[in-house]
């Protein structure tokens, strides 16, 4: 039997590890966001984390790029751990480019030579993976500082976050008015939702890119975590990661996550797609497509630790990442280096390059049209 994020509060309660084990899980409503200074940057601005608590979820985020530092849940026995990779200090965040909990934009993923045609303009984007642009250029929204508003609402607490991305930024047209609000619901739930106007045409595709341990940051390899996705289909890659346009299906390969798998089943296989990649690095398409409402699509599970995180969107795909590029040089908040496989990536999306294939789902913005898109992450212990 499942539990919920409830029953494992109260049960730990119950067993009185509530007010008195450090480390473990306590019933909490939800508390008013509060901030702190977290660094300051090359030329004199503050950066601040801001503390998250309700439902028996902790989570601290950043004013610099929106960047989750921290995710903290408990596991089947009420004990806490971080399950996000990521830095103990501002520097490691700005020299960084793995992306490390950030908010991605303008435009989540590649797209291919950095280039793309919108109404007869060919626009040039910044280039900073290859010949290819990734997550908005070498600095997207993951390298800019944020306003940010706390709030709480009813049972909710959460942060407001708004950035205006000026025209011509990273070479993408039009003003970009962006909000992107983080909520921790009553129940635990961690919910974003993702708004943004433009003066011009222009594309957008904005993600997060939490990376998730479920045993806990610094503990190892995601291998032996259970994945189920909702995708009977993948975009296959070139070499340099970018769609070549078929939606394959993942029926007897090892991109066959429709049933529950362990992740490190058939990540060795040596099955083409996963050689070019080192492993998976790629756009599942999601059987519901674009939805009004957001749609369960993922199941993530640490069989150690029974930690679940159950993951619904709207949108039409969602790109899973196993960690590939860790390489033992970065050390993170435990003191603990990640290496390949330690950490993995689910970025809800619009697919990649979709502004050079008509025939994906179109990612075009323009004005007086207004982009909004919602994910949900649910926890719980088993």
């Amino acid at each position: 039997m499942e539990l919920n994020r409830r029953t494992v509060i109260a049960g730990a309660a119950a067993a009185g590890l509530a007010a008195t084990a450090a480390g473990t899980a306590h019933a909490s409503s939800g508390r008013k966001p509060a901030k702190e200074l977290f660094g300051t940057l090359a030329d004199g601005t503050k950066v601040h984390r801001w503390s998250l608590e309700n439902g028996g979820t902790r989570l601290k985020v950043l004013s610099y790029g929106g960047i989750v530092q921290s995710l903290e849940i408990p596991d089947r026995h009420g004990r806490y751990a971080n399950v996000s990779l990521g830095y103990d200090d501002l520097a490691a965040y700005v020299a960084g480019t793995t992306f490390f909990g950030a908010t991605i934009g303008r435009y989540g993923n590649r797209i291919a030579k950095g280039r793309f045609t919108l109404d007869g303009r060919t626009y040039q984007l910044s280039v900073n993976d290859g010949e290819n642009s990734l997550h908005g250029g070498a600095e997207g929204f993951d390298k800019k500082v944020w306003d940010v508003e706390p709030f709480t609402a009813g049972p909710d607490v959460g942060l407001r976050m708004y950035r205006t991305s000026p025209d011509g930024e990273m070479g993408y047209p039009g003003t970009l008015r962006t909000k992107v609000t983080y909520t921790l619901t009553r129940h635990g739930d961690w919910r974003i939702d993702y708004d943004a106007v433009t003066d011009r045409p222009t594309v957008v595709n904005l993600t997060n890119h939490t990376y998730y341990n479920l045993a806990g940051e610094g503990s190892g390899g995601i291998h032996d975590h259970e994945l189920w996705l909702g995708a009977s289909r993948y975009t296959p890659t070139d070499a340099g990661l970018i769609p070549t346009g078929e939606l394959a299906r993942v029926a007897h390969t090892p991109f066959d996550f429709t049933r529950t798998k362990p992740i490190g089943r058939d990540i060795r296989v040596g099955h083409p797609q996963l050689v070019t990649a080192k492993g998976y690095d790629h756009n599942f398409v999601l059987d519901k497509g674009v939805t009004a409402r957001p749609e369960h699509v993922v199941t993530l599970r640490d069989p150690g630790s029974g930690r679940t995180l159950r993951i619904l969107t709207d949108q039409p795909g969602v790109q899973f990442y196993s960690g590939n590029f860790l390489d033992g040089t970065l050390v993170g908040p435990s003191g603990h280096t990640y290496r390949q496989g330690d950490g993995l990536a689910l970025e809800t999306q619009h697919f990649p390059d979709s502004p050079n294939e008509p025939s994906f789902p179109s990612t075009v913005l323009r004005p007086g049209q207004r982009y909004r898109t919602t994910t949900i992450h649910t926890f719980a212990a088993r």
